[in-house]
């Protein structure tokens, strides 16, 4: 099995993937950006304005008479759209009244975006329940950061990206397959030298029995023979003590017969030594097969040890190979989640230069009208003196 080769990042894709300067390069893109802010603006005030009609005793004195009465009127319609729509019919009124709610609405939002520092005061001050309306302007800022993404890249950079992405996903998926090819093809072999082993194991136990009661039939073999001929020799011996105590009891009757009888004695004697020695050759000859059989199972041990030893190394080895795969598919997904954190980094940075440059332009706005204000306000005391 071939080791893979080490996944690097070609030129192309690091272009790709390196973070670009989220700036507005045309006056369109600016001007989107804008209406997209201002509506998120809008819809964070459209939340507020609940709690706040619903504390309006409390915030009268920052809102101001104008907003104030706006916000009873608008009150004011809610309720009687409520009890419209509570009641069946009158359509024709319900649209008026509608019409009439959503114009009002609009005026209040007027009203509160001419004055950005006391929308600011407004959004720290009122404390809101959480809505779905939240989870609707969190899908419309991830909206607004997305077109902004989009204005950003150009055609050729956007087919270039999904170009790469769809490359990587391919060959992610690759590896993935080459990788549980890979495991599969281990986990086989492994199972087969496993089953091997274990059969291999056996048939040495088997051996190492049948050896054993090999051993143990030859012993008592060799014992019964012993037995057998000491049995044999003490009867003979004995036959032969009782005819010679008969023959000497009938020494003097059979005295004519004695050379005839020890002839016979001594030829039995030898027959008992040729048998004797025949026994001692026939053990000798057991005992040497026995040699023999145990240097051939020895052999065969020795041989299917080196086997054994053989394949115990080869799998080593593909231990090994295994080991280094998984850490290649380590590095793989240590620098799949290296550019997701790039990525999450470079929203987190673009969030922040939004609000800071959302809160440079409410600053500048408040900046602005303040001075407005406070230049009208020394021409009317200008006017004022030269009348008087």
């Amino acid at each position: 099995m071939a080791t893979p080769e080490k996944a690097t990042t070609p030129l192309g894709a690091r272009r790709v993937l390196e973070p670009r300067q989220l700036k507005p390069d045309s006056t369109e893109t600016e001007r989107i950006l804008t209406v997209l802010d201002e509506t998120i603006s809008k819809l964070e005030m459209t939340r507020l304005i609940p709690r706040i009609t619903g504390s309006l005793e409390r915030f009268a004195r920052m809102l101001g008479p104008e907003i104030t009465a706006s916000l009873l009127e608008h009150q004011k319609l809610s309720n009687e759209m409520q009890h419209l729509l509570a009641s069946p019919g009158a359509d024709e009124t319900l649209r008026a009244r509608e019409r009439r709610l959503k114009c009002s609405l609009r005026h209040i939002l007027r009203l509160f975006l001419a004055n950005p520092l006391l929308c600011q005061g407004l959004k720290y001050q009122v404390q809101v329940r959480a809505s779905p309306a939240d989870v609707f302007i969190k899908a419309f800022v991830e909206f607004r950061d997305f077109m902004l993404e989009k204005l950003l890249t150009s055609p050729a950079e956007e087919r270039e990206k999904i170009q790469f992405m769809e490359e990587m996903s391919l060959k992610a998926e690759q590896n993935t397959e080459e990788i549980t090819a890979l495991q599969a093809e281990l986990a086989a072999a492994i199972q087969t030298r496993k089953e091997e082993m274990e059969r291999k194991d056996k048939m040495i136990e088997d051996l190492k029995n049948t050896m054993e009661d090999l051993a143990k039939d030859r012993k008592a073999e060799i014992q019964q023979m012993k037995k057998e001929g000491e049995k044999q020799q003490e009867e003979e011996v004995k036959a032969a003590q009782g005819r010679c105590a008969r023959l000497q009891e009938d020494v003097q009757l059979l005295r004519a017969q004695f050379s005839a009888l020890v002839q016979e004695h001594r030829a039995s004697e030898l027959l008992l030594r040729k048998r004797k020695c025949r026994a001692e050759v026939e053990i000798e000859n057991w005992i040497q097969k026995y040699d023999t059989d145990m240097a051939a199972k020895q052999a065969m041990f020795e041989e299917i040890h080196a086997v054994y030893t053989e394949e115990k190394a080869q799998l080593a080895q593909l231990m090994e190979k295994h080991a280094l795969l998984l850490q290649e598919y380590s590095q793989i997904e240590e620098e799949r989640k290296m550019l997701k954190q790039k990525e999450e980094e470079e929203l987190q940075e673009q969030a922040r230069r939004n609000r800071a440059a959302t809160c440079i332009q409410a600053t500048w706005r408040g900046y602005v009208v303040r001075s407005f204000f406070k230049a009208k306000r020394k021409k009317a005391k200008a006017k004022a003196k030269g009348k008087g």
